[in-house]
């Protein structure tokens, strides 16, 4: 299976930490942006913005952790737009709280996951099993 893990800079350790643990049930990364730095000029922009578009249609999951910035927002958008099954942490539960939620968030193809980082990965892994059958 191919992914792909958005969020906001606040947040790399947590999606290294969500990437390290897909990858060691034999699932592939489309592209790691926590390797960059921040942008800053408009041509690097561009470029990152290029690849993550690119990560985002080829990925058959995407995954993003809240809380994300507005990239992370364009990225769910981008998902839905093409359809990708995705997963939404939301370790506080902030994706059900009214004052924090988006409508976006609770379309028929995102699943909103809470609790630990552990119990993200279950649900994907139990989500994609269903979808092999």
């Amino acid at each position: 299976m191919k992914f792909y893990v958005g969020s906001g800079f606040q947040n790399k350790d947590q999606v290294r930490e969500v990437t390290g643990k897909l990858k060691n049930i034999g699932w592939n990364q489309t592209y790691d942006w926590t390797q960059n730095e921040r942008a800053n000029n408009l041509e690097h922009l561009m470029l990152i913005g290029t690849l993550e578009k690119e990560a985002i249609k080829d990925a058959d999951y995407t995954i993003i952790l809240l809380p994300g910035g507005k990239g992370s927002h364009i990225e769910l958008g981008m998902a839905i737009a093409w359809e990708k099954q995705i997963f939404l942490y939301s370790p506080h539960g902030e994706a059900m709280d009214m004052e924090t939620t988006s409508t976006f968030y609770h379309l028929p193809e995102v699943s909103i996951c809470t609790g630990t980082i552990d119990e993200l990965i279950s649900v994907i892994q139990e989500n994609s099993k269903l979808e092999d059958k």
